[in-house]
């Protein structure tokens, strides 16, 4: 993360974002924990979990790029359900007795986080929005006057 002004911290690019940053590290234990399925799930359950562990990140580093609140909400949308569809093959992967249960638990555990992370990304992103979309109060000033106040 970058430095913080104010409290906040300053987002300069996807990669800042606490959210991809633990996205990502976990998209990196999907990978590596998906070496062990076995060879006939190559094209079947590998190629599924892994490809709905890469859209989490994926689609936020998407969403920041494109310079847009409501695209961004978008791409951040897409990257939960990517990662609703990585916990259910995750369990799969489990029951199945591809992955152990210690496994299994330490990345949904991940899972779950980025799914706290997205959605109170979400939440604050849709009242930022809400608030710029609000009529402003009227003054009897100028539009243009109004924001020197």
């Amino acid at each position: 993360m970058t430095g913080r002004q104010g409290g906040r911290v300053k987002v300069r690019t996807y990669r800042d974002l606490e959210v991809w940053q633990v996205a990502y590290a976990l998209c990196r234990q999907v990978y590596e924990a998906s070496r062990g399925f076995p060879k006939e799930e190559v094209y079947g359950l590998t190629a599924q979990v892994r490809h709905a562990a890469i859209s989490v990140p994926s689609n936020i580093a998407e969403g920041m790029g494109r310079r847009s609140t409501a695209e961004f909400i978008r791409s951040l949308r897409i990257a939960y359900g990517s990662n609703s569809e990585l916990e259910t093959q995750l369990l799969l992967a489990r029951d199945l007795g591809y992955i152990a249960a210690e496994d299994y638990t330490r990345l949904e555990q991940g899972a779950a986080s980025v799914e706290r992370m997205l959605s109170a990304l979400l939440v604050a992103l849709q009242r930022r929005t809400q608030k710029r979309t609000e009529p402003a109060p009227t003054t009897g000033l100028p539009d243009h006057r109004r924001n020197m106040q």
